[in-house]
């Protein structure tokens, strides 16, 4: 009688001491607790795993165990966050953007240039050269990652040409009549096939020569 029992604390003024709290236990607990915020670091070391053996091998040889041993964590880890392969793949598309770089604006011909030089230049990452691979049929099989790829990658880039495009029609440097999605295509199809279907590094003079014979037919005369 009067005694406590040892997994409860002692009413006060019963004379006995109160059992200590175990700080590190009552820690983990909350760090237990669901909705704690995501690792930013493991995020990171996930999409980037996701994105180098996309490169490596395309989203059918991607699997969730390679990811998780390429990342350094668990495959648990991986499922708490994506619930499968094709999810991890969307937000991973979705974070390589890479704009391409702003246009000068001083004449058509060397903003167009520019931009198909920074394409080029791009199709030497292995990243970037499997996505192209995408755009050549590889998409056809996964037709929510081509979706999210078209949206976040794709339209955003083609905007930027089609700027381009519109402004050299008002500065009259292009014809009136111009069709700046047909121009647009004849434009970054002359780098997408290219890199499709050869494996060597595209000439640096490529860009200036594709524009300059297409502006022999677009320039205002």
């Amino acid at each position: 009688m009067g005694r406590c029992r040892p997994d409860r604390t002692c009413p006060a003024g019963s004379g006995r001491k109160a059992k200590p709290v175990n700080t590190r236990t009552a820690e983990a607990e909350v760090a237990r607790r669901p909705g704690r915020p995501r690792s930013e670091q493991a995020d990171q070391a996930i999409i980037d795993a996701a994105l180098s053996l996309f490169a490596e091998s395309g989203p059918d040889g991607l699997c969730i165990e390679r990811v998780a041993a390429r990342a350094g964590v668990g495959k648990a880890t991986i499922y708490r966050r994506w619930p499968g392969k094709e999810d991890l793949l969307l937000d991973a598309i979705a974070a390589v953007k890479a704009p391409l770089p702003e246009p000068a604006g001083r004449s058509a011909r060397e903003d167009l240039v520019t931009l198909l030089d920074a394409m080029c230049r791009e199709t030497a990452d292995p990243r970037r050269a499997r996505q192209f691979a995408l755009l050549l049929g590889e998409g056809a099989k996964y037709p929510r990652l081509m979706a999210r790829y078209m949206e976040t990658v794709v339209e955003p880039r083609r905007e930027v040409i089609r700027e381009v495009l519109r402004r050299g029609i008002a500065t009259g440097e292009l014809r009136p009549d111009l069709d700046v999605d047909a121009a647009l295509f004849m434009l970054t199809g002359a780098v997408v096939v290219r890199r499709g279907h050869e494996q060597s590094a595209i000439p640096p003079d490529y860009p200036e020569r594709v524009v300059g014979e297409l502006l022999r037919g677009l320039a205002a005369r």
